[in-house]
């Protein structure tokens, strides 16, 4: 295949592909003193602005509603039924036990978990590049670049995590693409650069082993045309897209997060913690803002030094890094019941929490594995 005359570079000129992506040497990107204040060395840049403080009256929240909120009754009919619910949902379960155990005592808490919800949003300034196109560029010659916190952005939905990345106006910067050195090809190494490789069929003896004639593959040549350059001996630069110049710019990368803190009431149960931090609840206090205050004087202490505690991590872990924009927090009401009963001769225990009767049992008595009972 004849190559393209109008590639004034011969292909003994070029060298070989980098084997790794090349990044642009720093001296490439001199200073620019509308930039200075956006771009210092290498990487990325976070950018935050100061907070306002917030100017909104604390009220004691009234917690008598809480205190005289009841919970619905587990009895022993919905215990069982649970029970079985559970049971019929595991493959190595027998229903027998769970039918005929006899419950002997149904003892019923109620737990508070405390949740937490920072929604926050992150500016981070980096170079990045392109190959240049027909496009018009937008350098410093067409103004001076925002800050990164006037640029204006389409928030999504609060409390719900996102990423988007925008080119900052008038930052962009036309170069020589820096891996292949303006030429918009390498060498190709399947070939070095000559467009045709040793036939696989008779290997370059242009005839095959013990027949006269010569080998079909190459037509007798020895040579069949490089597959990996399509025989033209040089391949196009995958940086520059065989542009030769590459347009640099400030990237601006907004992330808006979601953090959150959790805390459920102490208890002396032996049900898995992670299991009641996801269980279904009750919601008793909500409370959203750009800013929320810590809860006070609630029944249960525990539950408004959890909030303290969360609201003082969440406002100094971001203060520095971040802006908040939306806090949310509850408080839910997590019921559990402690079912004792016996099966053959033994006692033992399991759990019904949250408001969808989940059920957790640590030593079920009949449980199967193929076809094997597990004593």
């Amino acid at each position: 295949m004849d190559r393209d005359p109008s590639e004034d570079d011969s292909v003994a000129d070029l060298s070989f592909e980098a084997e790794s992506p090349v990044m642009p040497p720093n001296e490439l990107l001199e200073e620019l003193p509308s930039y200075d204040w956006l771009l210092q060395g290498r990487g990325r840049r976070v950018f935050f602005p100061s907070l306002e403080v917030l100017e909104r009256p604390q009220e004691p929240a009234s917690w008598s509603s809480v205190l005289e909120h009841r919970v619905p009754v587990v009895t022993e009919e919905v215990a069982r039924e649970a029970l079985l619910s559970f049971v019929n949902s595991q493959c190595c379960y027998s229903s027998a036990a769970a039918g005929n155990l006899i419950i002997q005592e149904l003892r019923q808490q109620t737990l508070c978990r405390y949740r937490l919800e920072t929604f926050s949003e992150s500016r981070v300034s980096e170079w990045t590049f392109q190959p240049v196109t027909n496009h018009q560029v937008d350098g410093p010659q067409r103004g001076t670049s925002p800050r990164l916190w006037d640029m204006k952005v389409q928030v999504p939905p609060m409390f719900q995590e996102d990423t988007r990345k925008l080119q900052v106006p008038h930052s962009s910067l036309v170069k020589e693409c820096h891996k292949c050195h303006g030429r918009g090809r390498y060498k190709c190494s399947g070939c070095h650069g000559a467009g045709v490789v040793r036939c696989s069929s008779c290997s370059g003896t242009k005839r095959k082993a013990r027949q006269p004639r010569r080998c079909h593959m190459c037509s007798g040549s020895g040579r069949r045309r490089c597959s990996t350059c399509s025989g033209r001996g040089n391949k196009t630069c995958a940086t520059c897209k065989g542009e030769r110049k590459l347009e640099h710019f400030v990237q601006l990368v907004i992330m808006w997060k979601n953090s959150l803190f959790e805390f459920v009431s102490p208890h002396h149960l032996h049900c898995p913690g992670e299991l009641l931090a996801k269980a279904r609840g009750e919601n008793l206090f909500r409370d959203e803002n750009a800013m929320v205050y810590p809860i006070v004087d609630f029944p249960l202490r525990d539950i408004s030094l959890a909030s303290q505690r969360g609201i003082e991590e969440h406002n100094t872990a971001l203060a520095s890094r971040a802006r908040i924009l939306q806090q949310r927090q509850t408080i839910e009401l997590i019921p559990i019941t402690e079912v004792h009963y016996w099966y053959q001769g033994k006692t033992s225990v399991y759990y019904i929490y949250g408001t969808d009767h989940q059920v957790y049992v640590a030593d079920y008595p009949k449980r199967y594995c193929c076809g094997c009972t597990i004593l």
